[in-house]
């Protein structure tokens, strides 16, 4: 008699994932049964999420980067460069936030993050229901608001995309927040990318 593993494949993958010895200085993230490695960013990059974090309120919100988000029925363990849960929702311990207690993600895009930051990651986070995703994009000068998520996996989206030229101030709504972008930096001679 043979035995057949009838277990999904992204129940492998998943424990790869969680064993895997990523090497210092290498950010590693499960993306849709991938596992997507990217370099440690910029200091643009940092210092603008760093920006970003230091405008919301400590008193309300947490404020967490690099920290593991659970996305419901999905083989995706993301990690955003900063996630906000609300400080009385936020566990006391664990690797892995449900995307159900989050309610905004921010991503930096780097030279090499754009087509995940801007197509797979926006599917993925709509996919969880995290209400709002921020996009900040040195590369372009802008940021990018998405919100209203629907839909179920790949084909899951943001109903509501805001584009804002850095220098002009975004409404976080949601957090009660006018974010101000003018100390926002740029990335030299960086070729521009196609998106959103």
């Amino acid at each position: 008699m043979t035995a057949v593993d009838d277990r999904p494949m992204t129940t492998g993958i998943v424990k790869i994932f969680e064993d895997l010895e990523v090497p210092e200085g290498v950010k590693a993230e499960l993306l849709r049964g991938v596992i997507v490695m990217t370099a440690s960013p910029d200091i643009v990059h940092n210092m603008i999420v760093a920006d970003v974090q230091d405008q919301i309120p400590r008193s309300r919100w947490s404020r967490l980067q690099t920290q593991d988000v659970d996305i419901l029925n999905e083989a995706s363990e993301p990690v955003p460069d900063l996630v906000v849960v609300a400080r009385d929702l936020l566990p006391d311990s664990g690797r892995l936030l449900p995307s159900q207690l989050v309610t905004m993600v921010v991503e930096g895009v780097s030279k090499s993050s754009a087509y995940q930051d801007y197509v797979v990651k926006r599917s993925i986070y709509a996919a969880g229901r995290i209400p709002v995703y921020l996009i900040l994009d040195p590369i372009m000068a802008q940021c990018v608001l998405l919100t209203r998520p629907e839909g179920e996996g790949e084909d899951a989206d943001y109903l509501t995309q805001q584009i804002t030229k850095f220098g002009d101030p975004v409404s976080l709504e949601m957090l009660g927040v006018e974010l101000d972008t003018s100390d926002f930096g740029t990335l030299p001679d960086v070729r521009p990318h196609r998106y959103p």
